[in-house]
């Protein structure tokens, strides 16, 4: 029997000692890494020999990323990413998805992680069309959306996967966000967005009153930082979902090319009778805008994006819309003006 086992390892490793640049397998098949390039039998530990069953696992988890220029936040990402599987103890299967990067992302970054499937595209589709592509090609039982420019700590996967398998109730899990100085970033956690919401939120009452129900509403004011609770919206830089609800919900809309996808899966997993859950024993640096330029284009996406929530969601309240939608087009001639 342990010889089996053996000839299963050195199978693992064959792409490593017979060509020896190549990095073993996928992260399905990592069972143990020689210590160093050798031809000699590699001694499997207990520990080793049990993790060696997962190759014959189903996937429990796939690990969704939509790549556009991020070369280097998404170097770390993944190796964040590597370090998460080997604690999680169940099979994980991680798909990129590269919106056609000017920076080489897919052709450096393909080599230093081979066991990650790499998807190529001519054109740039957007975050939503992107993610439901990598998606439609998962076969985990949870999928998790990921941005490229985040890292998470080792018991990431493990303690949120954890989570839902003993919470049915909960549909989609966020985490709490830091940035790279240390500091909570207020998005980790949101409420729904409405005329009143985004009222306070406009001019400064959710800043001045951030643990308020009421002003801070946009905020998801009523649930502390550091206070695990539902929410109406979580943040698409760590999304954590059923994958049998997203196929149910037909994906994000791709009508938002990029920006709002995220409110609005939100929202339509709550119609569908499930809770949205804002989980902060995990802690994940967002390195917030790293991978994104802030210039017209992003303006005009960003907005774009404001608005078509507005017309989906308020399209039949003329009033609330229109103020609304004024409320976008002054904060986009404010941004504009402030370059």
């Amino acid at each position: 029997m342990i010889i089996w086992i053996s000839g299963i390892a050195r199978i693992c490793f064959s792409r490593r000692t017979q060509r020896g640049k190549e990095r073993s397998g996928s992260f399905l098949f990592e069972i143990g890494r020689p210590p160093r390039e050798t031809k000699t039998t590699v001694i499997l530990t207990i520990h080793t020999i049990i993790k060696s069953w997962s190759i014959f696992a189903p996937v429990k988890l796939s690990l969704l990323l939509v790549s556009y220029n991020s070369l280097v936040p998404l170097r770390s990402c993944l190796r964040s990413v590597e370090e998460a599987v080997r604690v999680a103890g169940f099979a994980v299967e991680v798909i990129v998805v590269d919106n056609a990067s000017g920076d080489q992302t897919l052709e450096i970054l393909s080599h230093e992680f081979p066991g990650v499937k790499w998807v190529a595209n001519d054109t740039n589709t957007g975050f939503s069309k992107a993610c439901n592509q990598a998606f439609a090609m998962a076969k985990g039982e949870y999928a998790l959306f990921l941005n490229p420019d985040t890292v998470i700590p080792a018991d990431a996967l493990e303690k949120t996967i954890r989570f839902l398998e003993h919470n049915p109730g909960v549909g989609a899990l966020g985490v709490k966000m830091l940035d790279e100085k240390g500091r909570f970033l207020k998005e980790s956690k949101r409420g729904m967005p409405g005329p009143r919401t985004s009222f306070f939120k406009l001019f400064g009452f959710a800043a001045l009153f951030p643990s308020s129900p009421f002003f801070a509403a946009y905020y998801a004011g009523h649930v502390k930082e550091d206070e695990s609770g539902e929410v109406d919206a979580l943040s698409g830089a760590f999304l954590l979902i059923r994958s049998n609800l997203f196929r149910e919900l037909g994906g994000f809309d791709e009508s938002f090319f990029m920006y709002a996808e995220d409110i609005d899966l939100s929202i339509r997993v709550k119609k569908a009778g499930y809770s949205c859950y804002y989980f902060p024993l995990v802690t994940i640096t967002h390195a917030k805008g790293k991978s994104t330029i802030k210039d017209k284009v992003y303006r005009e996406r960003f907005y774009g994006a404001m608005a078509i929530f507005v017309n989906k969601y308020y399209g039949q309240q003329p009033l609330k819309a229109g103020f609304l939608k004024l409320g976008i087009r002054l904060r986009h001639l404010l941004a504009g003006w402030i370059g």
